[in-house]
């Protein structure tokens, strides 16, 4: 009851804060970390700290720590001692759409808009349900700003709140637990990326099932698509059947949306797979960027600037639920088309820019 009644404060805290107009507000030192790469991991925290009582998270001392080269090692020392020589506390939280409004408007907005400048093109083709599974293209070898982004921009257009299938070391690496706030992706509407979870979500899309209707963000590829690397940024590779066989038992149609420009998001990066098994993540990209990465370990959440754009195709529809042989050809079928028309943008990309 006492964890019942501490979340409902949180969530009415939330509402009331956003009501009176006295939500987060961007401030002069907030600018500075969003364009001092170091500082993006200061700006999720502070956010989170505006809202939720945390005295398990980062200080200030500490913060100031994270802008300055190795510094991000002292601070980590530091707390850690503050601590008593233990683990943040993880405590349970669930998909709070409050928080996530509130993350998206006050940290999301300047983001999206000033850094990655995204944009969505085709919107003609998105339908007016709420209930459907957006499938991208994943590439970047780093924090899935192309998923995150993308689920801004529906949600501005459309008034959805989409919920993005991610890895499971997003929700429990060591390295996560002390980077962000405690169980920062659930509360942020993120899905674990196994069986179980991702058929849950499926099942609560389904018309009737859910009164609010989520949308399910969900790469095809899987983990090979940012393993690819730098040298096969735009070569899709073997997509899953769980989504299509999903999307079939359930009736929930399928929205594929091609990604251009996720590839800058970390550049030049190649996978050290001996590493990466090693350190128990799932890509550990090296690129000319890993020195910055090492002397600020605060980084691991920044990307690139870079310029996202966004294709959304016509709508897949479900089939009557059939064999495994025919699902697997149906959903290389939709791979090749997506190939198709990924060449196809860049071709025209391409040939924009020698005209101008």
């Amino acid at each position: 009851m006492l964890v019942i009644y501490q979340h409902a404060k949180k969530l009415l805290k939330i509402q009331q804060e956003q009501a009176s107009g006295e939500g987060y507000r961007f401030s002069w030192f907030d600018w500075l970390c969003l364009w001092y790469p170091p500082g993006w991991l200061v700006l999720f925290n502070r956010h989170w700290q505006h809202y939720q009582a945390d005295p398990d998270g980062w200080n200030w001392l500490e913060y100031g720590l994270f802008l300055v080269p190795g510094g991000f090692y002292i601070a980590l020392l530091m707390r850690w001692l503050r601590l008593g020589c233990r683990s943040p506390r993880q405590e349970v939280e669930e998909f709070n759409p409050h928080y996530q409004q509130a993350f998206r408007e006050e940290i999301l907005a300047p983001i999206v808009k000033h850094y990655f400048r995204a944009e969505l093109a085709q919107t003609h083709n998105i339908p007016p349900q709420r209930s459907v599974i957006v499938a991208m293209n994943h590439a970047g070898m780093c924090f899935p700003w192309d998923f995150i982004t993308l689920g801004y921009l529906l949600s501005k257009v459309q008034d959805w709140q989409v919920q993005p299938l991610a890895s499971k070391t997003l929700f429990e690496h060591p390295w996560m637990i002390w980077w962000l706030p405690p169980k920062w992706s659930e509360v942020l509407g993120a899905v674990r990326a196994d069986k179980g979870d991702f058929e849950k979500a499926i099942a609560s899309l389904t018309p009737g099932a859910n009164a609010q209707g989520q949308t399910l963000l969900y790469a095809p590829e899987g983990l090979r698509g940012p393993l690819k690397g730098w040298s096969q940024r735009y070569q899709l590779q073997k997509f899953d059947v769980s989504f299509m066989q999903l999307s079939d038992r359930y009736h929930i149609p399928i929205l594929p949306v091609l990604c251009i420009g996720s590839e800058s998001l970390h550049p030049w990066t190649v996978n050290l797979k001996k590493l990466q098994r090693l350190f128990k993540l799932p890509f550990l990209p090296i690129s000319p960027l890993m020195m910055m990465l090492l002397i600020f370990p605060s980084m691991g959440v920044w990307a690139m600037r870079t310029r996202l754009q966004y294709f959304i195709q016509p709508v897949e529809k479900t089939n009557p639920v059939q064999a495994r042989a025919a699902t697997y050809k149906q959903v290389q079928q939709l791979r090749e088309k997506l190939q198709t028309q990924m060449m196809a943008l860049l071709s025209h990309a391409e040939g924009q820019k020698h005209r101008e």
